[in-house]
């Protein structure tokens, strides 16, 4: 079957045809299609189940030979037409998509590397990291926006830099965001094996990974339709528990906790604010940068979309609540809550870390059993995380092979719409996770996270400075922002503050890796083997970048696309555009004061 052609697919209605093709509803709720006309005979669930993991001969989103065929001119306009005939399902709703916004991705960034950023750099640091951080994430969001609701493309990140910066560039920054999310992975398991040690630490972390490693790749052989209902469950857990959290942790602070004892800001006065001067601050912003790791997944996930114009500007907005609520409130009081000299934080001591700075805040209440309900949150948050890894690094693989940045079996797309081959090379590197069985595995967390982490930072400048040459693109062919689906509300400047506060935040990485922080027993980093391992520690994506970037762009000679030449055509998903938009500027002129000004933020 899998070589036959594969014939249009119809309606089944009466009367029609056995020689017209025709879907035929499945248990799972999904259609299978006949092919040659021939109508098939009821097939055992196995063997659908089988079947469906066959290539569609149908779905070859690139011609064999169209990019990059005589192996030095890459086709930019080629590349945009692969990635917006994209065959990948578009079965997100609405909920999926706000869910992935809101409460999507925040795991170990959050509940446990937070507690390496409170010792380093002390609680005004964290506040003040993590804010500029979303500062820079809204703006960056914004933008994204923009562009995935007028190009809802597969891939989309590398895909905007291909087509309006650099092709050159947009290969780097799809290996890049590729690499984070397969790195993701077995970060992710290697965290929920630590996590696991607070109730038992006699059982294999091995046992603990096959467990969570099947759990994931499960859930992604489901196709988008179970990863996207996995985060809606998920999210609703972790919004649950952090507004619980933020609840509990008020009242513990106001001295409404069992021992009735008043916090506020002692420990602001006793040990500090701040450790380290300036430089811890700096130190922050690479664990703050991990933290916020799968904010922009929302824009990934418009090519999977039902429809991307609806759903996508809500969802964009409502990144602000998740920036302001579970990032900068919720550490807001973690600093208020646990003393940055805790020797129980990860960072301040090696031999225990497999406690989170949410949970010590709880245990410093003395409020039984509502530790291991927080830690129960985390380690479903790693599984969120981990399946949005497989999620985020298949799809981009996926495009990548698609706009020939890649081999072409990565983009090998089966009949219920799965990069299947993308989801089975990242599951194997998941299996890099059993490091958490050796005795390195606390270097494996940081090295990972290290990788991860700065890898953001190029993806969310390059995302601002596409959207910059985007718009000045767009002015320059003649169009005006009346055409626009959906405009940021941050705007152009907003793109610039965005891609300014990248630029900062990578050279503080530079300078701190090359001139770090004391240890927290107060002895320093010396020589010239130690400084290495740890500025590499720190910067790791930015030689990896370099090494995507330069060999590709002398080989290739890739020229910088001009805002001239720039293609605003292809992958534009609505055709009455004009029309939509004026039926909702009636409808929104007949909303109450209320809800325009709810609709601004949500």
């Amino acid at each position: 079957m899998a070589e036959e052609s594969y014939q249009e697919t119809k309606e089944v209605h009466a009367g029609s045809s056995p020689e017209s093709g025709s879907l035929k509803s499945t248990l799972f709720g999904l259609t299978d299609p006949y092919y040659e006309g021939k109508r098939p005979a009821k097939r055992s669930i196995p063997t659908r189940i089988r079947d469906s993991f066959k290539r569609d001969p149908n779905l070859h989103a690139t011609p064999h030979g169209v990019i990059g065929a005589d192996g030095k001119v890459f086709d930019v306009e080629a590349a945009a037409q692969a990635t917006a005939d994209s065959p990948l399902a578009r079965k997100l709703k609405g909920r999926h998509l706000q869910m992935i916004a809101i409460g999507g991705s925040i795991g170990t960034g959050l509940f446990v590397s937070s507690g390496k950023a409170l010792s380093n750099g002390g609680p005004g640091s964290l506040l003040i990291t993590y804010s500029l951080i979303g500062v820079m994430l809204y703006c960056t969001i914004q933008a994204l926006g923009e562009m995935a609701v007028l190009f809802p493309v597969a891939g989309s990140f590398s895909a905007y830099s291909t087509r309006f910066l650099d092709p050159a560039w947009g290969f780097a920054m799809g290996w890049n965001y590729t690499m984070q999310w397969l790195v993701a992975l077995p970060l992710e398991v290697v965290a929920a094996a630590l996590t696991v040690k607070y109730w038992n630490s006699h059982i294999s972390p091995g046992a603990w990974v096959t467990i969570f490693l099947t759990i994931i790749v499960g859930i992604n052989f489901f196709g988008v339709k179970g990863y996207g209902e996995a985060e809606f469950v998920f999210s609703i857990i972790k919004i649950i528990a952090v507004i619980g959290f933020i609840i509990l942790g008020i009242i513990l602070n106001i001295g409404g906790g069992p021992g009735g004892e008043y916090i506020g800001g002692r420990y602001w006065n006793n040990p500090g604010a701040f450790n380290n001067g300036f430089k811890g601050l700096c130190s922050v912003f690479v664990t703050a940068a991990f933290a916020f790791a799968g904010t922009e997944m929302v824009g990934l996930a418009a090519a999977e979309t039902a429809n991307p114009r609806k759903s996508l500007p809500t969802a964009v907005k409502q990144v602000f609540w998740r920036i302001t609520l579970f990032y900068v409130v919720s550490l807001t009081l973690v600093g208020l809550l646990v003393p940055y000299n805790d020797k129980r934080l990860i960072g301040s001591s090696s031999s225990d870390v497999k406690a989170s700075p949410f949970v010590i805040a709880i245990e410093n209440a003395s409020i039984t059993g509502l530790d291991s309900v927080m830690n129960v949150v985390i380690m479903i948050a790693v599984l969120s995380v981990g399946n949005s890894a497989v999620y985020g690094s298949s799809r981009t693989l996926a495009a990548l092979s698609e706009q020939g940045q890649a081999p072409k079996v990565f983009s090998y797309i089966d009949r219920r719409g799965r990069p299947l081959i993308s989801i089975l090379f990242a599951s194997l590197l998941g299996f890099l996770a059993f490091l958490a069985v050796s005795r390195k595995e606390n270097e494996a967390f940081l090295w990972m996270q290290a990788l991860s982490g700065l890898s953001s930072i190029f993806t969310w400048g390059s995302i601002c400075l596409a959207h910059i040459r985007f718009r000045r693109a767009w002015k320059r062919q003649g169009r005006t922002l009346k055409e626009l689906a959906f405009k940021s509300q941050a705007g152009v400047l907003g793109s610039w503050i965005g891609f300014i506060l990248n630029i900062l935040v990578l050279i503080a990485e530079i300078w701190t890796g090359f001139s770090p922080i004391p240890r927290q027993d107060g002895t320093r980093i010396t020589g010239t083997r130690a400084l290495t391992q740890n500025w590499f520690q720190g910067c790791l994506a930015f030689p990896v970048v370099l090494l995507f970037y330069l060999p590709y762009k002398i080989y290739y000679r890739t020229p910088f696309v001009r805002s001239r030449d720039m293609d605003l055509k292809t992958g534009v998903r609505e055709l009455n555009l004009a029309e939509l938009l004026a039926e909702e500027e009636v409808e929104r002129a007949a909303w109450p004061c209320w809800k325009r000004a709810y609709k601004v933020l949500c």
